[in-house]
């Protein structure tokens, strides 16, 4: 059986099922229907594979983007009144249509261009440099002209264009990206411009079963709704430098070719995740499977002001790769990097954690959520099983490099 490191390089097979989707073999954003995809076994012997959801422009479609509008000397902003929106629970039935007549205007089209970063740097880069256009989804957050979206539609491009929903459109820049949740921040001029930004909601309050909503552009068919629902919560997925984005949304709702970065919103019209990756199931399939992910919304709002200033967000590292032990519950060591917080702790390849800071761990799944939880320079405690015999070891977690180590 091949391993699943979730912390420190590229996973294997998925530890607790389907429970974790590792990208590999990335496609970057050259000018192919899929960023990125990974096959591997998983535990049910069946081949799952995750695909990031950047589209590239070849995909013989029909589609313009439209003109530069004139400008008006101001910015308007338009807090537009969602269907239900005076309640909390996104356990309401969903009015799609209201949901997105209130929504599509803050959704916007994303194109970049430029030399993508190559030299195999991360997982869903090409293995060199090469010109690449992509495609993506974003949505307006604020009247200020940030744009919310996924990093990896914009990692290392040259320029960015976004397109809104009347036609107009502005070029952008990064203002702040992190790869290890795989989130940006974009900034156009706002003058001139009517903005309708869209609420950011709670994914902590979503429950399987919950009814979403996702507006993007899949094949470049500009703010195409789907709908589903939450199929599963606490989901593990790679990020693009390699590492474990926790707490990933799993829904049925239709995800394609790009709608990477677009909102994935409750039945409010809250955006609660940003459209990620699929399964494709390692037939060969390159659009929807009725497996997606998308990071949850409580991630992004963590860091949003660090990334909106352009500032580095730091993460918290123990220096472990883990899998699912077999024949018990806990995540199985695989290896642990020199010089790292679980190294100087005196963890060993073939401890079993069994529990992090006083609470059961299952599987990978856990020491993922666990770790992802803390900041830089908190300590931890962990008992694992070695052996016949439990330990209890104590780590300070160091802030995670820029990339996940491959060896």
């Amino acid at each position: 059986m091949s391993s699943t490191p979730t912390l420190d390089q590229p996973p294997g097979s998925a530890p607790n099922g389907h429970r974790t989707i590792v990208p590999a073999h990335p496609l970057g954003r050259e000018e192919r229907p899929l960023a990125a995809g990974l096959t591997r076994r998983a535990l049910a012997l069946t081949v799952v594979c995750a695909a990031l959801l950047g589209g590239g422009l070849a995909v013989g479609l029909l589609y313009a983007l439209g003109g530069i509008h004139a400008a008006a000397p101001t910015t308007s902003v338009v807090e537009q009144p969602v269907a239900g929106s005076g309640g909390s629970s996104s356990r309401s039935p969903l009015n799609a249509g209201a949901v997105y007549a209130s929504a599509a205007a803050g959704v916007v089209d994303i194109t970049s261009r430029g030399v993508s970063s190559g030299g195999g740097q991360g997982p869903f880069a090409p293995p060199g440099p090469a010109q690449a256009t992509a495609s993506g989804t974003g949505s307006v957050i604020d009247a200020r002209g940030h744009i919310l979206t996924a990093a990896h539609v914009v990692d290392g491009s040259a320029s960015i264009t976004v397109t809104f929903q009347n036609g107009t459109t502005r070029p952008a820049r990064v203002l702040g990206e992190d790869l290890s949740t795989d989130v940006a921040v974009l900034q156009v001029d706002p003058s001139g411009l009517r903005l309708e930004p869209l609420a950011l909601g709670s994914s902590r309050a979503l429950s399987v079963g919950d009814a979403l909503a996702v507006i993007g552009d899949p094949y470049q068919f500009d703010r195409s709704l789907s709908t589903g629902v939450v199929s599963g919560l606490d989901r593990t997925i790679q990020a693009p430098n390699g590492f474990t984005v926790a707490h990933a949304i799993q829904t049925d709702a239709a995800l394609n070719p790009g709608n990477s970065g677009g909102p994935v919103l409750d039945t409010h019209g809250r955006v609660v995740g940003i459209a990620d990756q699929i399964a494709t199931g390692g037939s060969g399939a390159q659009g929807s499977t009725g497996v997606g992910f998308a990071v949850p919304v409580d991630i992004v709002r963590a860091e949003l002001s660090r990334l909106e200033q352009g500032a580095q967000v730091a993460h918290a590292y123990l220096g472990v790769s883990t899998t699912q032990a077999t024949n018990q519950p806990g995540a199985l060591i695989q290896a642990v990097r020199a010089a790292t917080p679980a190294a100087a702790a005196g963890l060993r390849s073939g401890d079993v954690i069994v529990r992090l800071d006083g609470s059961a761990v299952r599987g990978s799944s856990d020491v993922v959520a666990a770790i992802s939880s803390h900041r830089p320079g908190d300590r931890v405690t962990l008992t694992v099983q070695r052996g016949s015999s439990r330990r209890t070891l104590s780590a300070t977690l160091a802030a995670q490099p820029r990339q996940a180590s491959t060896g």
